[in-house]
């Protein structure tokens, strides 16, 4: 009897994994929640939405899942893998306490100045009074405003004047178009340089690095608009050298990895830093406990290897144990 897997999500990401799913000898059934229009052309399609942990429960036990493998971010801060191996089911994705590295900016900051990972400088605040007042003491300086939480890719505001970071202050803040993500916000230094999105697959112990990947998240011509989600990406990405590379991987990936495992959080699942590479080096802008979309779009055609596998392998800690192989065929998606 082949696998029953899950997976939750509505985008591109979902579509790409599922096909790529679809090709492994080892799954029979795909289940997607609540998918798409591409989704249900590989899979069954299930009409429960992201943050509704019980339903995505009741479902798993009436589709007798076997096997639920994390795509986005909604599900694990709330306890998704948590709930579904009690119920006995294998999952790759972290827990709801690893799944902070991703939910709360403010906990993944101060995890990377305990473990020494290379970030931009920030103060987190949730007072708006005292986040003005923040601002105005740095006279202009170019800066990033984030709310703290989970806002869909959209809530790091880049902010080139005061005026700009107090306008973002008063979006998050005051007009709460993040909602309860902006309870805490963080005031960044603007970093110059070049982004890259690291993946790994990863397996509480170890990891194993997937190829680097770019993404372009401002909307409209000219990158003049608000960040979004992702406009498009391209695998692989040309600036990152070998030695950059295996920077990012020791310094970020790894450190990560034993960081959690430390403070009695392993981490298990994708681990996704976004990176904005600077002249001193790679600097951590954020880390997504996940696949990125649309990353995952130009990531999955690359895998020459059986994904279930991989995740499988990962999901029972024996990634030590798997051979991951990628073809060299750049690909890209917009």
């Amino acid at each position: 009897m082949g696998e029953r897997v899950l997976l939750v999500g509505s985008g591109g990401r979902e579509h790409a994994i599922a096909w790529k799913l679809r090709q492994s000898p080892r799954v029979d059934e795909i289940f997607i929640a609540p998918g798409n229009a591409g989704t249900a052309t590989l899979g069954a399609n299930v009409n429960v939405q992201p943050k509704d942990i019980d339903g995505l429960v009741k479902a798993a036990r009436e589709l007798r899942i076997t096997f639920y493998l994390a795509t986005m971010d909604d599900p694990q801060p709330l306890g998704l893998v948590d709930r579904l191996s009690a119920e006995g089911i294998l999952c790759y994705g972290p827990t709801a306490a690893a799944a902070q590295l991703e939910a709360s900016k403010a906990f993944s900051k101060e995890f990377m100045v305990r473990h020494g990972i290379r970030t931009a400088a920030a103060r987190t605040f949730t007072e708006y009074a005292a986040a003005r007042a923040y601002v105005e003491s740095l006279q202009g300086r170019p800066l990033v405003v984030k709310a703290s939480g989970l806002a869909a890719g959209k809530g790091a505001i880049v902010c080139a004047t005061e005026s700009q970071a107090m306008e973002a202050l008063d979006i998050i803040m005051l007009r709460r178009d993040f909602g309860s993500a902006g309870n805490t916000v963080l005031v960044e230094e603007r970093l110059v340089g070049w982004e890259t999105s690291a993946h790994a697959f990863c397996d509480g112990r170890s990891a194993i690095m997937m190829p680097f990947a770019s993404d372009h998240k401002r909307a409209q011509d000219g990158d003049i608009g608000l960040n979004t989600g992702g406009m498009g990406a391209y695998s692989p990405s040309e600036l990152v050298s070998d030695a950059l590379a295996a920077g990012i991987r020791s310094d970020v990936v790894e450190r990560t990895i034993a960081g959690m495992a430390a403070e009695g959080t392993p981490f298990a699942g994708t681990l996704f830093p976004g990176l904005m590479v600077t002249e001193s080096g790679a600097h951590v802008l954020e880390f997504n406990a996940r696949f990125g979309d649309p990353e995952a779009q130009v990531l999955m055609p690359r895998l020459e290897s059986d994904l279930f596998e991989v995740c499988e392998a990962a999901a029972r800690g024996k990634l030590h144990e798997t051979r991951v192989r990628w073809s060299d065929r750049p690909t890209v998606g917009v």
